[in-house]
């Protein structure tokens, strides 16, 4: 049997919104905002994107462009 988060099938309050937004702001990891929200890492994806909230981090260099 599966556990279900605290807020599954609950829907999305503004202030659910509110700490998504700064969490995304964060560069947190999907995983974590699932943890700290009470959902799903693919709730979190699919709200992100409703909102128009990017996931992607915004601080790192690409793949194998390392500074030397």
């Amino acid at each position: 049997m599966t556990k279900h988060p605290t807020n599954h099938q609950k829907p999305w309050s503004p202030s659910d919104d509110k700490a998504l937004r700064q969490l995304a702001k964060e560069n947190t990891p999907t995983r974590v905002m699932g943890i700290k929200l009470g959902r799903t890492p693919g709730a979190v994806q699919s709200h992100a994107a409703d909102l128009g909230v990017s996931l992607k981090p915004t601080n790192q260099s690409p793949y194998g462009k390392k500074g030397k």
